[in-house]
């Protein structure tokens, strides 16, 4: 455990009982959270690697357009 860590811990475990289960919980939620993003953005990579792929062959291909801002 970092130091960093385990000072947090420190102060939260000064904390009353109810707050240290709303801090824990906030922990927990964004752990999960994080790791949910990271397994979603993995099996995301092959079809946004596929997806550039494709764009790319279609402004190869002269099939695209200059984007014109000012018309959005």
């Amino acid at each position: 455990m970092t130091d960093l860590l385990e000072t947090t811990f420190k102060e939260a475990a000064r904390l009353p009982d109810v707050e240290q289960n709303i801090f824990a919980r906030q922990m927990l939620e964004e752990l999960v959270s994080e790791r949910n993003w990271t397994q979603l953005f993995v099996k995301s990579e092959n079809v946004l690697d596929r997806l550039a792929d494709e764009v790319l062959a279609e402004f190869e291909q002269g099939k695209t357009l200059p984007l014109k801002i000012e018309q959005m």
